[in-house]
């Protein structure tokens, strides 16, 4: 079994996915954020590592969903290919960051790939207002994080609603994560984890 969490920068994913594994005994497949080599230079000059650091996130993630479907195991994945394709490629590319020829290389890479891949069984949309995830990221204080505008992080969450409205790949849980707080309030964990275990119930 294959559940994503998918959602902006600091909506709550990684932690999420580590409560939910630990609950569900889950394995966990994180975003390779430590050892990418590509982020640290994208975040001070965007236009020249755009397509360099988006195709190093296609190949990780294509990689990981081979691997869990592979595994056979019953693993939960932080961030999905389809956000990379959905969102940031595309968001990118109409800032002016990513021209159109490599744009146009990427789209052609991904639509290859995803005809290789299934998609999740159980997808969580994890929906923040950008207040939130400002808030969220400031917390975290990730200094490669620091530069991101909040006209960026707009820009992402418009294409995360588009993208989801249209998501029929499979089931798709939405979760409003401005009001809750799944780490310091089991009540609100216990609610996120009864959605869950209603929309797996029915996966059988």
């Amino acid at each position: 079994m294959h559940i994503a969490v998918a959602g902006n920068i600091g909506a709550g994913k990684t932690t999420l996915t580590r409560l939910l594994a630990k609950h569900f005994k889950w394995e966990p497949h994180f975003e390779d954020v430590v050892d990418n080599p590509y982020l640290d230079d994208f975040y001070h000059s965007m236009d020249r590592w755009s397509f360099n650091l988006q195709i190093y996130f296609l190949n990780s993630r294509f990689r990981q969903v081979l691997q869990i479907r592979e595994s056979g195991k019953k693993i939960i994945q932080d961030r999905t290919i389809y956000e990379d394709a959905h969102i940031f490629a595309p968001n990118l590319h109409a800032m002016g960051l990513m021209s159109n020829r490599d744009f146009e290389n990427y789209a052609s890479l991904f639509e290859l790939m995803e005809n290789l891949v299934s998609a999740p069984d159980l997808m969580i949309y994890l929906r923040s207002s950008i207040p939130n995830l400002v808030g969220q990221i400031h917390k975290r204080g990730r200094e490669y994080e620091n530069t991101i505008s909040i006209d960026y992080l707009s820009r992402l969450n418009e294409r995360y609603e588009a993208w989801i409205q249209t998501y029929n790949k499979g089931k798709l849980l939405i979760i409003d994560v401005d009001n809750i707080d799944f780490v310091n309030k089991p009540e609100d964990l216990g609610n996120v984890i009864n959605r869950i275990d209603a929309e797996i119930n029915g996966l059988f």
